[in-house]
């Protein structure tokens, strides 16, 4: 087959034949539209209400580029059927492709080269999808007119002339070609001598969790008190689920409280060839063994919530698959993402992800091996806690947000840019916050998504935590901010000292902490004076108990503020006094200004235009400053010298339609530094260089501003150097920051409070571009 097809002239006047003798002509048609302007992609693929992994694991795709990016392109799918196999789908597929129907290649070939917008076909591949008709398979993809990306599934090494031959058709019709893990891509290159460079990795996605609490959940599934061994997928087989039963004598006589779940039905595909053969015979060895009372069966398909729950309550997980060339395991990638402690046959993917300290291999049908591992682990809970924080470092760049993001990476270097990538907002989630806040006020760091009672609080991130859900409650009015407000508010009170001055750091006992005296707390007191100032600001929407409270608290600190030199510690109490707004307070306002002008002043020359000889941290909140202190005095240098300084580090952070804020791995220093080390990012960087933005848009109307604020804002979302998100929306909070390498996954209170007050600025900025629109309309409106 290979060789005929490629001695055909692909996309000429090739001719498809169809099962009635005649001809499907695929050239000089009428091309059609879908209605839409964007661009559409379609999977071939199978999808649920099919129970198989591929379908599920298309459904996970789909829907996280929905997620991301809907605004981008458009998806739609052509389900794979057969002649024993037909489905009622919840959302009906644009095109079904029957499988064992030559016809249905040749028609569905044909509709997908007239669809114009249709830019793009992705193929999930498994070979026992389309190898009745294998031929007819073949000719469908050569007669395709559109970019082919195959998703190979399986990747089988050591292959038979004719599994080689298949691999290398699909090849030579593929504009791209994606596999899950490094060494199906090795096999590609090495055994099949496919280019390299057509091949791309995105490994297997996983689902973002909550994480919660797993006695909790022990609880709600009648597992009190009891070790939790489990496995999950479709049952078969290949599962090898017999090699757990056959350890778990050895196991219980070590820990007699395990219990071992099975959660899965039977593949249908298997019960329509052999009924319930297989799973009968596992009853019967729980039978034989006396184990009634260590194994639940759960002969269901569990839907996502339940599955996730039932993998966060497990002890230990078992995959004991006995195929060697499994290239690839979507239960196996979901259980080591949630944290669970994997014990693992050494299929490929699985020797990939448990390298390290990330969980146990055992031989293939080794009972033996695999009781003493679960032993090991179920004896020794710091390692198995060790495991679980591993397995969330090791598989966090695989969440299906980041798999979507290399897809849309993908579609668009094949749609020769006809895709403009556009990430969606998410939904504005408070949750992280509130878990980070108890009674007195809000925790400072958190171990990945649980925070970190021992870390204490600081003022710093109380102040911020009270500037950030004032604003949220000035744009929603959700009445539940008002108790973080009055929490938060409380804090910064709690901070002041007798002579009018604030401490920062406060432990988990509610004492202020040795870390106070050594410090310089400039920056820490004017972080209060600029959330007192915000609150204030709000006189009008806000209670006067918390407005009042802001006000004395700010008078109560007003007398020292003159005595501030810290840069940035000024350009806070700038901030803050400007949304006072209070007249007696325009002098210092001018007298702080002043400071930062002269600073500029001295250390300006041709090609340095900024405050300091060097850009550290919190750069773009200085020139945003003086740009408040402008609209407070009027003084027309301010201005000036906040635009100029401003545009100076703008080009020292936007490179090549990205942003890049200066690294805390190595501050940008004058005359010195000519290259920027890669990592280091932070998010508060990030949401001071959008708010000011979001500034010197309303003062300058410049169109630039607000592209680079949303621009800024995608950095969270994936834009950055690893392509990965910043931000999670499973928890609301926001990682730690972003390295060389990978993301830092705690979500601690500066970076998720950092997060928030970007993704507010963002908000503001497109209700003023979208009230602006209709601004000369209303004001006509207002004359007639």
């Amino acid at each position: 087959m290979r060789n005929f097809i490629s001695s055909l002239p692909k996309f000429s006047n090739f001719k498809y034949p169809n099962s009635e003798g005649g001809f499907l002509s695929l050239t000089d048609i009428t091309l059609t539209e879908n209605g839409s302007n964007l661009p559409e992609i379609i999977f071939v693929t199978s999808f649920p209400p099919r129970q198989c992994g591929i379908a599920t694991y298309t459904q996970d795709l789909v829907q996280a580029l929905e997620n991301q990016f809907g605004e981008s392109f458009k998806y739609s799918i052509c389900a794979l059927e057969s002649a024993k196999e037909q489905f009622t789908y919840e959302q009906k597929p644009k095109f079904v492709l029957n499988t064992d129907n030559r016809n249905s290649y040749a028609k569905t070939a044909f509709n997908l080269n007239r669809d114009y917008n249709v830019k793009l076909i992705v193929i999930q591949h498994e070979f026992g999808l389309f190898a009745s008709e294998l031929n007819d398979f073949n000719l469908f993809i050569y007669s395709i007119s559109k970019p082919i990306v195959f998703v190979f599934h399986t990747v089988l090494p050591n292959p038979t002339e004719d599994m080689r031959s298949q691999v290398l058709d699909m090849a030579a019709n593929a504009a791209s070609i994606v596999v899950m893990t490094q060494s199906a891509r090795d096999i590609l290159v090495e055994e099949y001598n496919l280019e390299a460079e057509k091949i791309t990795i995105i490994p297997h996605g996983t689902h973002l969790l909550s994480p919660l609490e797993s006695n909790g959940l022990k609880v709600k599934y009648n597992l009190e008190d009891k070790k939790v061994l489990s496995t999950f997928g479709l049952l078969g087989k290949s599962k090898c689920i017999e090699t757990t039963l056959n350890a778990l004598l050895s196991i219980i006589q070590q820990h007699p409280d395990v219990l071992f779940l099975v959660l899965g039905k039977t593949h249908p595909n298997i019960v329509k060839e052999e009924g319930e053969k297989y799973r009968d015979s596992l009853h019967e060895i729980v039978r034989v063994l006396q184990l009634e009372k260590h194994v639940r069966f759960v002969n269901e398909y569990l839907p996502l919530p339940i599955l996730l729950e039932y993998l966060q309550l497990t002890d230990v997980y078992l995959f004991t698959s006995n195929d060697p060339n499994q290239a690839v395991s979507g239960t196996f990638s979901y259980a080591v993402s949630s944290g669970s402690p994997v014990i693992s046959t050494p299929i490929p993917h699985a020797k990939e992800v448990l390298s390290g300290n990330n969980g146990l291999i055992v031989d293939f049908e080794n009972p033996q091996q695999l009781a003493k591992a679960v032993i090991s682990l179920l004896g020794n809970e710091k390692l198995r806690a060790e495991i679980s924080s591993n397995s969330f470092h090791k598989m966090a760049f695989t969440a299906w947000q980041n798999s979507a993001i290399a897809h849309t990476m993908v579609f668009k270097n094949l749609t020769e840019n006809e895709i403009e990538i556009k990430y969606s907002l998410p939904k504005i989630n408070l949750d992280h916050i509130k878990k980070m806040t108890t009674d007195f006020g809000m925790i400072q760091f958190s171990k990945i998504a649980s925070p970190d009672l021992e870390s204490g609080y600081t003022l710093d991130d109380n102040a911020r935590a009270l500037i950030a859900i004032c604003q949220h409650y000035q744009l929603y009015k959700n009445e539940e901010d008002l108790l973080l407000i009055d929490k938060y508010l409380k804090f910064v009170k709690y901070c002041m000292q007798f002579n009018g001055e604030f401490l920062n750091y406060v432990n988990v006992n509610e004492e202020f902490s040795f870390q106070n005296y050594p410090e310089n707390l400039e920056d820490s007191n004017g972080r209060a004076v600029w959330a007192l100032g915000y609150v204030i600001s709000l006189n009008e929407i806000l209670p006067d108990t918390y407005v009042d409270e802001a006000e004395k608290i700010l008078q109560k600190a007003l007398p020292h503020l003159d005595k501030i030199h810290s840069t940035r510690a000024m350009a806070f109490v700038i901030k803050g006094l400007h949304y006072q707004n209070k007249n007696e307070n325009t002098s210092l306002i001018q007298r702080l200004g002043n400071r930062l002008v002269k600073m500029y002043a001295h250390e300006k020359s041709n090609d340095w235009h900024w405050f300091e000889s060097y850009l550290t941290y919190g750069n773009s909140l200085l020139p945003e400053a003086l740009l408040c202190a402008y609209l407070s005095t009027n003084f027309e240098l301010f201005k000036v010298v906040a635009k100029e300084s401003f545009e100076f580090l703008l080009s020292k952070i936007f490179i090549d339609g990205k942003i890049k804020v200066i690294s805390n791995k190595g501050w940008h220093v004058r005359n010195e530094t000519s290259f920027a080390p890669v990592g280091g990012e932070q998010p508060i960087d990030i949401a001071y260089t959008i708010m000011a933005l979001e500034k010197f848009y309303h003062v300058f109307g410049l169109e630039s501003y607000s592209q680079k604020a949303k621009t800024a804002f995608n950095w969270f979302l994936g834009d950055n150097h690893l392509n990965q998100i910043v931000y999670n929306p499973c928890t609301g909070g926001c990682y730690d920051g972003i390295e060389e390498f990978n993301v830092n996954l705690n979500q601690g209170a500066e970076s998720t409070l950092s997060y928030l007050m970007g993704r507010l600025a963002i908000k503001r900025l497109l209700d003023f571009e979208e009230e602006s629109v209709f601004l000369p309309a209303r004001e006509v409106f207002e004359e007639l």
